[in-house]
């Protein structure tokens, strides 16, 4: 990347450390702030984004103490591509990179599908995790009272349709275009997010072909981007939720977020559960939001801090 290719953006700062995790023959990327020898928390990103769209976010938890481990999900980022996708191999990435920071309980932070992910695997491995951080990531839809036959039958459809539109893509290749090309098209998904950070991730997230840049993120992932998932999977498991849980809810609107509420989340509430509605800020919290969203995940966290 040349001289006059290079951005930067106030706050945002590289991570300290770079390093990879087998995860079951998948190459799983991950990015560390802070100091090798500060309590670790672990950090998830959302659908299409990476760990580097963290890059203003980690640093202000870095400053305050914490080791601050993120990972590149697969197929984004740094992380390999695969053949297929689905939420179980992400809750899965995930718990190898959990296993290579120690076997103790750390806090878990997440966004959006990181959001999501976090929860499920504090479910299933409850003594890995001391407190819970969702960035609005707690996806809502009305339920409706259907059988479990039907249950079923919606499920072969999730799988059926994801695995037409892999075939359909195996061959696929991203279009290239300049940093700025790329910064507007991804402004579709990041409308309320300046230009200026837009284009900082292209050259933090991107890769520059000859001809042209092209984002890293696998051109087979869609909208939604990890396999054959339903929002209620994730509402679901919040009842039985056995740590500390702060929800942090957007109220604008945006296409990547949900528009969840607090009074949605009451019928499924875990039993140790606090919610937080930031009014006026879009679904990428952490981003419009960085230091009053810092602020609350800390006094948060720093409850269960070793």
């Amino acid at each position: 990347m040349s001289a006059t290719e290079q951005r930067t953006y106030p706050g945002a700062v590289g991570p300290d450390r770079e390093s990879e995790v087998d995860a079951w023959g998948a190459r799983i990327a991950v990015k560390e702030w802070g100091a090798a020898t500060d309590p670790p928390l672990l950090l998830g990103h959302g659908g299409f984004d990476f760990a580097r769209t963290f890059d203003v976010f980690a640093p202000l938890l870095a400053r305050a103490g914490w080791r601050v481990v993120a990972w590149d999900q697969r197929g984004h980022g740094d992380s390999a591509h695969a053949e297929l996708y689905s939420w179980e191999a992400d809750v899965r990435d995930a718990a190898a990179v959990l296993d290579s920071i120690g076997p103790e309980p750390i806090p878990f932070v997440g966004h959006s599908k990181g959001g999501s992910l976090l929860l499920r695997l504090a479910t299933t491995w409850p003594h890995r995790v001391s407190r819970l951080v969702n960035m609005d990531g707690l996806p809502f839809l009305r339920i409706p009272d259907i059988a479990e036959h039907e249950r079923t039958r919606m499920l072969a459809e999730e799988m059926r349709g994801w695995l037409d539109h892999r075939r359909r893509t195996a061959a696929r290749v991203r279009r290239p275009d300049t940093i700025a090309g790329l910064a507007t098209r991804r402004a579709r998904m990041n409308p309320r997010l300046d230009s200026a950070w837009l284009e900082y991730l292209v050259t933090v997230g991107g890769r520059h072909d000859t001809d042209g840049w092209r984002w890293k993120l696998d051109p087979t992932l869609r909208f939604g981007g990890f396999g054959p998932w339903r929002p209620e999977w994730a509402l679901g498991v919040l009842p039985s939720l056995p740590v500390p849980l702060l929800g942090i809810l957007a109220t604008e609107q945006e296409v990547m977020g949900w528009g969840t509420r607090a009074r949605d989340l009451e019928p499924y509430a875990a039993p140790d559960m606090q919610i937080v509605e930031l009014e006026g800020v879009g679904h990428f919290v952490h981003i419009e939001q960085s230091d009053e969203v810092a602020r609350l995940v800390l006094a948060f966290i720093e409850e269960g801090r070793p």
